[in-house]
């Protein structure tokens, strides 16, 4: 653990994302100027800044389980009182929320759990927003299926599509994150990973964790048609 974090102390973020993605999905669920949201896993508050040009009269509270990252977050934003950062379980966030945000963490509750334990915490016509691994294609190299050995229900749009619908909520848009989004992502960490080398020379944990990024970073960069990160807008029924 003490290698992961020297690698991802102080990156923008944690995941592919971009502002552009985010507002496009925002302009589409058209909330109020005055709309609670919250931040569902949110990391170090890489879309915090971007939810709140949103909600110029609302307020943003994000959740994190790592404190570290909670941390982070609650630095960027210290004395915002139209940001809350808390360190807890984003599948019992609590509040009632216009919509939730969830930026490629969903998948640590799963897409149909983490859904229906929404429920309680989303106002009448709520909405939530989340990103999350999917396939683009039918044929998948031996490679990326082992890379993704540790999602194991990471399915295709329309396996996502059946796990909005059972959990109770109704699809309103899809898209697929262009490659701006994931470079948004591993540029600053590849960065990182070049700086790193000199620490890792009596560092086996460290070194072990820089050739495990820059392996997942290649695979993406040979593979980046054959996965992805889907972005759903979906509503309770």
């Amino acid at each position: 653990m003490k290698a992961f974090w020297t690698l991802h102390s102080n990156l923008p973020r944690e995941g592919p994302g971009d502002a552009a993605m985010l507002d496009r999905a925002l302009r589409a669920a058209r909330v109020a100027e005055t709309a609670q949201i919250l931040d569902a896993g949110a990391g170090p508050g890489a879309d915090i800044a971007a939810l709140l040009t949103h909600v110029p009269r609302g307020h943003v509270t994000a959740i994190e389980q790592h404190a570290d990252f909670a941390r982070a977050a609650a630095a960027r934003f210290a004395g915002n009182p139209q940001v809350t950062v808390k360190t807890g379980d984003m599948a019992d966030p609590g509040g009632a929320y216009d919509l939730i945000w969830c930026a490629g963490a969903l998948y640590f509750l799963g897409v149909e759990a983490g859904l229906r334990a929404w429920r309680t915490a989303l106002r009448p016509g709520g909405q939530v927003i989340f990103s999350d691994a999917i396939w683009l294609t039918a044929a998948r190299p031996d490679e990326a299926v082992r890379n993704w050995q540790e999602y194991p229900a990471m399915t295709d749009r329309a396996g996502v599509a059946r796990a909005i619908a059972a959990a109770g909520y109704t699809l309103l848009d899809d898209w697929v994150l262009p490659d701006a989004a994931w470079e948004a992502y591993y540029t600053p960490l590849e960065a990182r990973v070049e700086m790193l080398p000199p620490q890792a020379e009596t560092d086996p944990a460290l070194a072990a964790t820089l050739a495990e990024a820059r392996s997942e970073i290649a695979l993406w960069r040979r593979h980046r048609r054959v996965f992805g990160y889907g972005l759903f807008r979906v509503r309770l029924q």
